[in-house]
């Protein structure tokens, strides 16, 4: 029997979480299992970026520490889930010609375009995190999904390119390395959530996944399985927070009790004679109607879903989603998030449930680590290299990849 540790780290704007997954093989059978789930509050960040190094490495090695004690074995290496308004993306063609006398197309020839591709001009000062391939054209066929083992003498690349300003990513991987953790790959959070939370159909049909973090709301658009938009909206759970204290009158903590003890975005199930005291969550002695208070947050997530839809907007999608939205991360548990979302965007709208593991740890069901839980996936994938249609994503280019090291892999396969 042998075993083999990977770990995800997600570093989010409130809370760092560590999920740890183990490969176990036994003659040719081999699974995965979830072995721990850990969650310290975070520190030193602010929308996803880092704004005190001292004060993030401290949580992260607080957390790594605290998930050492639970698995009983040493983290060594993790896959980093990063995230952040710097985060953007945009499409990418890349063009190569294929010179063999027979013109058949092999794995380096995909390797080759696909590099091509990711020649893009950025912007001074970002740096690529991924290139996902959509489709290939080969001579005068479009609409290829797996060139490889086909015939022609031009082969062309569309790609989606995720990038992050230079900076972020060496601050965040700065504080990574400084507990001591090394560092196997940087990956967009949203991207490796969609792992442990989407399935191959609804990439399919087309989807949004939304992960509604403390500080920010980050956006991927599937559709016929590719990935065709990204964004990071400056806008989540905290600004519910923050309405509740300022219209109240309260402190942020008895803001934050309010709204996770009695909070919802529908003001409809409460009737006006429905009264709290702000004395029983910790506040003054006043008196407010839970449908007042309701109000005050359907108002802010009426805003976060208009940001959301205007997202779809840009790439004509608003309403034309058939597997519509699916909320994740901590901001999504509010209650009546689902009804605000079908009413502001028109589309269906469902909390996301991960996928089924093996595993002992309750909390593994919990929304807000589905990035760590895609991260361990992620990690299971590269190992694995299973076949089919192999994903690829590009390095970590420039200065970040004297840092980090680039990982070319080839992933699994997430059309079909």
């Amino acid at each position: 029997m042998s075993e083999h540790i990977i770990t995800g780290l997600d570093v989010g704007s409130s809370m760092t979480r560590i999920v740890i997954g183990q490969i176990t093989k036994s003659g040719e059978a081999e699974q995965l299992n979830i072995i721990g789930v850990v969650e310290v509050p975070s520190q030193g960040l602010n929308k996803g970026l880092v704004v005190s190094i001292e004060d993030a490495v401290s949580a992260i090695s607080g957390c790594i520490e605290k998930a050492e004690r639970m698995i009983g074995l040493p983290i060594e290496h993790a896959w980093i889930g990063i995230g952040g308004t710097h985060i953007a993306s945009q499409e990418s063609n890349g063009v190569i010609a294929i010179s063999r006398a027979n013109g058949e197309i092999q794995e380096n020839d995909v390797a080759r375009v696909i590099e091509a591709a990711r020649a893009v001009a950025a912007p001074v000062n970002y740096e690529i995190l991924h290139v996902i391939p959509k489709t290939f054209s080969i001579d005068n066929q479009t609409g290829v999904k797996d060139p490889i083992g086909m015939s022609g003498i031009r082969l062309e690349v569309t790609t989606q390119v995720i990038r992050g300003l230079s900076s972020h990513i060496k601050n965040l991987t700065k504080c990574v390395y400084r507990t001591g953790l090394d560092i196997n790959y940087v990956i967009f959070s949203a991207l490796a959530a969609a792992e442990a939370v989407l399935t191959n159909r609804q990439k399919e049909l087309g989807v949004a996944l939304v992960d509604i973090g403390a500080r920010t709301t980050k956006v991927v658009v599937f559709e016929e399985g590719d990935v065709i938009h990204v964004a990071v909206l400056a806008i989540g759970a905290d600004h519910v927070t923050a309405d509740l204290a300022m219209v109240l009158q309260t402190s942020l903590d008895v803001a934050e009790r309010l709204k996770l003890e009695i909070g919802s975005a529908l003001p409809a199930q409460f009737e006006k004679t429905e009264e709290i005291n702000l004395r029983d969550f910790g506040g003054d002695n006043q008196v407010f109607s839970k449908k007042y208070i309701a109000e005050i947050i359907e108002a802010r997530v009426e805003e976060i879903f208009d940001k959301i839809d205007k997202e779809l907007q840009k790439i004509s999608r608003s309403g034309l989603l058939p597997a519509g939205l699916v909320l994740i991360g901590g901001g999504a548990k509010l209650p009546g998030m689902v009804e605000v979302g079908k009413k502001k965007t028109m589309l269906p709208t469902a909390v996301g449930a991960s996928k089924r593991f093996n595993t002992a740890v309750d909390k593994v069901n919990d929304i807000a680590f589905a990035t760590g839980l895609g991260l361990v996936m992620w990690g299971y994938g590269a190992l694995n290299e299973k076949g089919g249609t192999k994903f690829h994503l590009s390095g970590i280019s420039g200065s970040v990849k004297e840092t980090t090291g680039k990982v070319i892999g080839w992933f699994k396969n997430l059309i079909s």
